[in-house]
């Protein structure tokens, strides 16, 4: 997976859509909803990430609840 180095930052509750290849939470954040064109298993919707985390994937769309985030682009 090739990512670029455009991170769009997420705050606030608004739906945010694209091409991202990985999501690191500036601080302690809550999902309310995520998609993702590569992930099988539990959903990650109501889970909490603590600051710093990454996440990596092939990620079409995410809201958060609660925090804040860098999603960087495909």
């Amino acid at each position: 997976m090739h990512m670029g180095c455009q991170g769009e930052s997420i705050t606030g509750t608004d739906a945010r859509t694209g091409r991202f290849g990985a999501i690191q939470f500036k601080e302690d954040t809550v999902i309310n909803a995520i998609t993702a064109d590569s992930y099988t298993g539990d959903s990650l919707d109501g889970e909490t990430f603590v600051a710093r985390t990454v996440i990596y994937g092939v990620f079409t769309s995410i809201q958060l609840t609660s925090g804040a985030a860098i999603a960087y682009k495909l």
